[in-house]
């Protein structure tokens, strides 16, 4: 298993979790809205290190905007066999191809 199944599987068993004992569980208790948020943060932040050029801060902001990915799509019950299964649906197109069919 890998470690982005790992850590969908972790968040997945916190989702039932006392918030006050998991910050994934705390986050989840504020809904939807607020993951999102979170992970709207995260994606800004990593898109700054981006532009920066550094690599490590790049590498640290990229793993806290997939956690936060993850959790704002538990949130919605989206779970990562969900995703992977679209992206697994798209290999068979091109990208300019699936951009074209929207």
């Amino acid at each position: 298993m890998s470690a982005l199944h790992d850590l969908a599987a972790t968040i997945a068993a916190r989702k039932e979790a006392d918030p006050d004992s998991s910050w994934t569980a705390r986050l989840l208790s504020k809904g939807p809205e607020k993951c999102a948020e979170k992970f709207g943060e995260e994606a800004v932040e990593a898109i700054i290190e981006a532009v920066k050029g550094d690599r490590d801060r790049l590498a640290s902001e990229a793993a806290d905007a997939l956690y936060h990915l993850l959790v704002m799509c538990a949130a919605r019950d989206v779970s990562l066999a969900d995703i992977e299964a679209e992206l697994a649906r798209r290999q068979s197109q091109s990208g300019l191809a699936e951009k074209a069919a929207r």
